[in-house]
């Protein structure tokens, strides 16, 4: 007997949680996808490529941090020597800078604001991110265009904005988390049995009730009233768009297994380093587990805020004051201390990774099929510099990525970092960003 027909993937585990049917399916057997494992065998659909962002701040200091030579085997600046595991796996980019064109640096936000949306404003305009580019191009079909958590307890640490509006909120609890994505909505992907859910269809029904009654009552509206429901119409397309998926049988997926529920809910605010890390672990844990069942193929994770207040146990002084108040160690060359953090940092990022790399898809993992694009806000923190920026993109995205190198790239746009991003992701653009940021050409030798 084959082994399929032993544990047959129509097999699902029952139960109840908090007052709601849970099912959990198992994952896709090897025999369910084509020979290669990268495609699935009844309808030679690929694989799916994810994207994700994750954010640290306050950069690494000086320049002493930057790789002495370019290309393949180079040695690790000792910030990221938890990352070592994966060198053959990530491109690292030194060199390249955000260009003001006399505008101001509002610190900790300028930095940011140039790489992510590839254009600078006096003002703190943000809009159109580099991940709400990529989701419009692969975002559709799931449920979630995007999820954007933070482990800093603040839902306003966001760096995700679709063109023209705001920053999306973060989500600050696991817990709260763990309930949007494996709640009594969530669709297993592996089931047999699918049956939409009644109370989503009648939702769904009701959306499109008002939906036919907008015209009318906008011709009735003055030009202010019309622009704040036009907006509000908008938002409740988007949901329409989630609803709709929900309808429909999704794909079976490789790798779908459910995510265990957190213990307990934690407090928001998080202040100590140690604090940070663990609901960084809880987070990448349902990040990955989300992107393995479909549920969503673009997440944006922020470790802490642009400011870093967070503190080691047993002190007082936080990351971001430490960079201004701690002397740079005369015979290391760097402040020993903010050392530590972006070590932590970089552990943090190490184990998302990690995460990615333990869920199995086919032939590859998650992150194979996946690129992770890895900034911070500042070159040099104490500096406020918003040049010489650590850029990390890790990841083979379904084979578009070449990876292992140190690309060294001085006095260049980080918008070419972003744009070769957008290329490896598929997104049909041959240029990104405005005025001295504008890019035309991506970095070629990490394109497959």
């Amino acid at each position: 007997m084959k082994a399929v027909e032993m544990l047959n993937r129509r097999r699902v585990l029952r139960g109840i949680m908090a007052g709601g049917a849970v099912s959990v399916g198992l994952p896709i057997l090897d025999c369910m996808l084509n020979i290669n494992g990268t495609a699935f065998a009844d309808t030679g659909k690929q694989l799916p490529t994810r994207f994700a962002t994750w954010f640290w701040g306050l950069g690494f200091g000086e320049g002493q941090w930057v790789p002495k030579t370019a290309g393949a085997d180079y040695e690790l600046p000792f910030q990221m020597e938890a990352l070592k595991p994966y060198q053959k796996k990530f491109n690292f980019f030194s060199g390249a800078e955000v260009f003001l064109e006399g505008k101001g640096n509002e610190t900790h936000f300028t930095g940011a604001q140039g790489l992510m949306t590839g254009r600078v404003a006096n003002q703190r305009e943000y809009s159109g991110s580099l991940d709400t580019i990529i989701s419009a191009h692969i975002g559709n079909g799931t449920r979630f265009r995007s999820l954007e958590v933070t482990c800093g307890g603040d839902p306003k640490i966001s760096w995700s904005a679709p063109e023209g509006g705001n920053k999306k909120l973060a989500e600050v609890s696991p817990l709260a988390l763990y309930t949007r994505i494996f709640g009594e909505e969530f669709k297993d992907p592996n089931a047999a049995d699918f049956a939409p859910d009644p109370n989503v269809m009648v939702r769904r029904s009701a959306l499109s009730a008002v939906t036919d009654q907008r015209q009318a009552l906008m011709n009735r509206l003055g030009s202010e009233d019309k622009a704040k429901l036009d907006s509000y119409f908008t938002s409740l397309r988007s949901l329409e768009q989630k609803l709709d998926v929900q309808l429909q049988k999704p794909d079976p997926l490789p790798a779908c297994t459910r995510s265990e529920q957190p213990a307990k809910e934690v407090e928001q605010a998080v202040t100590l380093a140690p604090d940070a890390k663990a609901r960084h672990s809880i987070f990448s844990g349902l990040l990955a587990h989300a992107m393995a069942c479909g549920q969503t193929h673009v997440t944006n994770l922020t470790f802490a805020d642009a400011q870093s207040g967070i503190r080691q146990e047993g002190q007082t002084s936080t990351h971001h004051s430490l960079t201004h108040e701690e002397p740079v160690d005369p015979a290391l060359g760097y402040q020993k201390q903010c050392a530590w953090f972006q070590a932590l940092y970089m552990q943090s990022l190490a184990e998302f990774v990690k995460t990615m790399d333990d869920i199995k898809e086919g032939d590859r993992s998650l992150l194979d099929r996946m690129l992770i694009f890895a900034f911070t806000e500042h070159g040099a923190p104490r500096l406020h510099s918003v040049r010489n920026y650590p850029l990390i993109l890790i990841g083979n995205a379904n084979g578009r990525h070449k990876t292992g190198l140190h690309v060294p790239r001085p006095s260049d746009a980080v918008t070419r970092v972003g744009l070769t991003a957008q290329q490896i992701m598929g997104v049909p653009t041959s240029t990104w960003g405005v005025g001295a940021n504008r890019v035309t050409n991506p970095i070629s030798e990490v394109i497959a």
